[in-house]
């Protein structure tokens, strides 16, 4: 039998929350009415799904993909997220790889962990995922006084029409799911 549950794989065999079964069942419910995305959503699934408040009141459906189908989640994911967005109305979809970050290894033990896995690359790399499909075209790093970090993330001026609207949820999710404060604004061109 094929139902919505085949559209979640939670790690451990956990049981997926409501939440997460409403967003699977949102996807399967996609699959077999859009006919432009069916057969791109046909082997998709997801790994979890969570809810994060915003400022300003907002909500945002913050949806974890399997790393090994995100390139196949980033094919269809304009039109994915617009689909979604309309099924949860006022809450904005961001789309990100699942990815795992692995401890330093002890001192003389001779296992090397990937460069993948370290907790820098994992931010830098869900900072990518945050934004998608605009383009990070730079980063600032502005030291305070008072000893607090605050980094400036300028997208690619091309991306202005889509994304400019969500650049208060973008840093809301990124703040939460890294705890870093991220500016994102996007360059201004001096004719």
């Amino acid at each position: 039998m094929y139902t919505a549950l085949q559209k979640i794989h939670k790690d451990k065999d956990a049981e997926p929350t409501e939440f997460e079964e409403n967003v699977a069942q949102a996807l399967f419910d996609l699959e077999n009415t859009n006919q432009e995305i069916k057969s791109d959503l046909k082997d998709l699934y997801i790994n979890s799904a969570t809810q994060i408040d915003v400022s300003g009141g907002k909500k945002a459906v913050v949806i974890h993909v399997p790393y090994r189908l995100r390139k196949a989640f980033r094919k269809i994911h304009p039109r994915l997220v617009r689909e979604l967005e309309k099924k949860f109305s006022g809450k904005e979809v961001v789309l990100i790889a699942t990815r795992r970050i692995v401890r330093p290894p002890k001192k003389g033990s001779a296992v090397q962990r990937p460069r993948t896995r370290t907790l820098t690359a994992v931010h830098e790399a869900m900072l990518e995922d945050v934004v998608y499909p605009a383009e990070i075209v730079g980063k600032r790093i502005r030291y305070r006084l008072d000893g607090s970090k605050i980094m400036k993330v300028l997208l690619d001026p091309k991306g202005k029409n889509d994304t400019e609207n969500k650049l208060e949820t973008f840093a809301g999710v990124y703040r939460k799911l890294s705890g870093k404060d991220v500016v994102f604004e996007f360059p201004t061109t001096e004719a």
